[in-house]
């Protein structure tokens, strides 16, 4: 008997009745309860129509690459035994060799159920309502939204505080019309070991996977066609583990969107890369400040600071020191909340003058935030400590530019040496702590405001100052004796 499109085989034998879509094994209509992998090797039994499955085909099959020892199958086998209760006799073994499931086992074929409006679940949520109002993102949700039509991997990128947990969140909280499906927030922040990636997943999920290792393959096998959006925030120090459990969801579960929150990117098959972008700023030549509500960062800031209790007057010098504040933190959300917070003691002109010093001076986050949110440094040094020693010896390197700077000019900084810089370099792109613009076919790069001044500290504690400072002095020299005949042949 031939299947139709979408529909799916259910295995019967005299009273017994195996359907894999619904994972469920009844007699005589009743649910026979029976775990994960016991039901994954009665199914094989079952579809091999009472030919003998060797021992190692069955761990093959079930197991998927993943060596276990004959004492784990021999764990299942009595469970179904257990199972079939009086028909016991049913699973034979034959020693040595495998297992045969007896019986004149037909198949036919079914079509999935279809649930009435008012018998069907209502898709489980455990997203945290909102505490406040997300300012400056109601074009990006509607955009992720659109992104999420066509691809199943997502990935949020962006420096520390950008808020790309806020915005995945507040996504997640308003999914179109239609969209119906159970939308989940596994958080990975505080995971010390990547190998608890999958138990956290798995803890989100509800799966029940009865003492089987908790790997990618059990995690995709717990969902199976399940409908589901899956949040996995925070995954830049797990970032191994968590592409590892994402590709193969996406693979093996055609009713999954993965959304990914991190610093960089899964590099997984499928993956499309969102970066998110800072609130908006005026620029420098700015001179409107009746128009400030136009500017996002400018407008959270205003919002934060009088829900702290602050009563600053709306007058021109104190919007045009917001417009500052708000450029110096380069449109950042989490370091423009910080200063906000200062606001209830401090003018605005006040504030802009202290940033400055602005790891000493923004120091006022939410105490229930996570640790490395809750200062300024903190969430630099968040990012900082992830990064090898190369990259981190670069990154301090990289703060002695004021402004925008070429390639040639990282080699010259970083001097003889160094190793592969310009892998280095590439590396702290992808890790959103230097920021590109491609111009023609020469990248122009750039560090944040906040992360310059970071590095730049790094780099003076560190008593590395003075010869990257001659380093770089040297450099431009030499771009200067050759300015007037570049002049002739360079734009």
């Amino acid at each position: 008997m031939m299947a139709e499109p979408g529909q799916h085989p259910v295995y019967t034998c005299a009273e017994w009745e195996i359907d894999p879509a619904r994972r469920e094994l009844r007699l005589r209509g009743e649910l026979v309860p029976l775990g994960g992998r016991a039901f994954e090797i009665l199914v094989e039994l079952a579809q091999a129509q009472g030919q003998l499955v060797t021992k190692n085909d069955l761990a093959e099959r079930v197991w998927r690459g993943v060596f276990v020892e004959e004492s784990a199958l021999r764990v299942h086998i009595a469970a179904i035994r257990k199972a079939l209760g009086a028909d016991r006799d049913m699973l034979s073994t034959t020693v040595g060799r495998g297992y045969r499931l007896l019986g004149a086992w037909r198949i036919r074929h079914t079509d999935p159920p279809l649930q009435s409006a008012a018998s069907k679940l209502p898709p489980s949520v455990n997203i945290p309502s909102a505490s406040f109002d997300l300012i400056g993102r109601t074009a990006a949700i509607a955009h992720l939204w659109r992104l999420l039509r066509v691809h199943r991997v997502l990935s949020l990128i962006g420096p520390g505080g950008i808020g790309k947990t806020a915005l995945a969140l507040e996504a997640a909280r308003t999914p179109p019309p239609g969209f119906e499906a159970d939308r989940l927030l596994v958080e990975l922040a505080s995971l010390s070991d990547p190998k608890l990636v999958c138990s956290a997943i798995a803890g989100v999920l509800g799966a029940k996977l009865e003492g089987e290792e908790i790997s990618p393959e059990a995690i995709a096998r717990a969902i199976g066609s399940r409908r589901l959006l899956l949040i996995l925030d925070n995954c830049e120090h797990v970032i191994d583990a968590v592409a590892q459990v994402s590709e193969l969801v996406v693979n093996r579960c055609p009713g999954t969107i993965i959304v990914a929150t991190s610093r960089e990117a899964l590099r997984v098959e499928g993956e499309l890369v969102y970066r998110v972008p800072p609130l908006g700023v005026p620029p420098e030549t700015w001179h409107e400040p009746a128009d400030a509500s136009a500017y996002s960062a400018m407008e959270l800031f205003t919002s934060r600071a009088k829900a702290l209790g602050s009563s600053f007057a709306p007058d021109d010098e104190n919007i045009r020191a917001v417009a500052a504040i708000c450029r110096r933190l380069d449109g950042i959300p989490l370091a423009i909340e910080f200063a906000a917070a200062r606001a209830a003691m401090l003018s605005p002109p006040k504030i802009a003058a202290l940033l400055d010093d602005r790891f000493k001076f923004l120091t006022t986050g939410r105490r229930t935030a996570l640790p490395r949110q809750q200062t300024l440094r903190a969430t630099l040094d968040w990012s900082y400590d992830l990064l090898p020693g190369d990259e981190a010896w670069l990154l301090r390197q990289l703060g002695i530019f004021a402004g925008e700077f070429q390639l040639d000019a990282v080699i010259a900084v970083a001097g003889e040496g160094r190793g592969d810089v310009t892998g280095q370099l590439a590396r702290l792109v992808a890790k959103s702590l230097v920021l590109v613009d491609i111009r023609c076919d020469s990248p122009h790069y750039r560090l944040l405001d906040t992360t310059r001044a970071y590095a730049l500290e790094k780099l003076h504690a560190g008593g590395e100052y003075p010869d990257a400072a001659r380093r770089q002095a040297k450099y431009y020299s030499a771009s200067f004796a050759r300015a007037e005949a570049d002049s002739e042949v360079r734009p």
